[in-house]
């Protein structure tokens, strides 16, 4: 038998009921946190920090689980299968959320209908360096030497298709200078590289070469934000050069798409709450991560612009995975 309108004003209020007094006692348990890349890189950095804040404002314990492989599509694909309780988050970057489904021939994820959207929580600069003996001392003097060079200048990145990689790109089609790609595998051997000499240049988050900047192994031209960052307020935006130029990475935290409501708003609270709070802010800073405001529309909406805005990139590069 059919049920009348009531029963399911009912059934309806009921079900509501039931979200709220889950939501009332969320967390219950442990939370994870499943970021897609290795211990130790920009992610991780900035996951380690949160989970460590979310911990104090929830009075749970919040686990961060490392699932690294195929550029962060395995641990994606997990936290898009997960129950959608919240007990499984996806904390993750704008490459792998925004460019792995442009650049890879089979995505097992959707990025945008397999998740709900709960918060952005920082971004960070790309840095194009330099080894400590190449001769550019700024990026007007890069071009000028990459111009004047016989053979294309080599540059180093975490991988083919990765942020990095298409930062390159980008920077050799706004100039007209051409440059060789050299992927890595991770940006840590990349960097490596760089600072021994075997490749000059490389694009590099900020995070995993602020120290050895500041060591002097290596030498900033230019961070990829549009703006200048806090952490190196003395090398110049690229985009002080060469006008237009903007390629930030982010960091924002997803659940499962069909993950409650009245849970997906607890959760936006506290990580606006952890981003905002002062220990955060100064290890962000030391990190050389700006913390990112704003909710669900926010990060919905950095997610399609930079879907939109690196799509074309990456099918002008050429780049392709299997």
């Amino acid at each position: 038998m059919n049920p009348t309108r009531r029963e399911f004003s009912v059934l309806a209020a009921t079900g509501l009921l039931g979200l709220n007094a889950f939501a009332d006692t969320y967390p219950s348990k442990p939370v994870t946190i499943v970021v897609p890349q290795a211990p130790g890189g920009t992610n991780d950095t900035v996951g380690r920090i949160l989970a460590q804040k979310l911990s104090e404002l929830s009075n749970q314990r919040i686990i961060v689980d490392n699932r690294p492989g195929a550029g962060g599509n395995i641990g994606t694909d997990f936290a898009a299968r997960a129950p959608k309780d919240g007990y499984t988050l996806l904390l993750t970057i704008s490459s792998t959320q925004a460019i792995n489904p442009a650049l890879y021939k089979k995505v097992p994820f959707d990025p945008v209908k397999d998740f709900e959207p709960i918060a952005p929580v920082g971004v960070v600069p790309n840095v194009l360096v330099v080894n400590a003996s190449f001769p550019a001392r700024n990026l007007a003097d890069f071009i000028k030497v990459a111009r004047a060079s016989k053979e294309e200048i080599q540059y180093a990145s975490a991988g083919n298709g990765s942020l990095n990689h298409l930062l390159g790109a980008m920077l050799s089609t706004s100039t007209g200078v051409p440059l060789q790609h050299v992927p890595y595998r991770g940006v840590a051997p990349a960097l490596t590289d760089v600072m021994g000499g075997q490749v000059p240049v490389a694009f590099a988050s900020l995070p995993s070469c602020i120290e050895f900047i500041k060591s002097g192994k290596l030498r900033a031209l230019g961070v990829s934000s549009a703006k200048r960052s806090p952490a190196l307020p003395d090398v110049p935006s690229i985009s002080e050069v060469v006008p237009g130029y903007v390629g930030d990475l982010w960091v924002g935290l997803f659940a499962a798409r069909g993950t409650p409501a009245p849970v997906v708003s607890k959760l936006t609270q506290w990580v606006t709450a952890a981003v905002a709070a002062p220990d955060v802010l100064e290890r962000f800073k030391v990190a050389g991560v700006e913390p990112l405001s704003g909710g669900p529309t926010r990060l919905a909406q950095l997610l399609q612009e930079d879907i939109a805005r690196w799509a074309p990139i990456v099918k002008a590069s050429g780049a392709v995975v299997d």
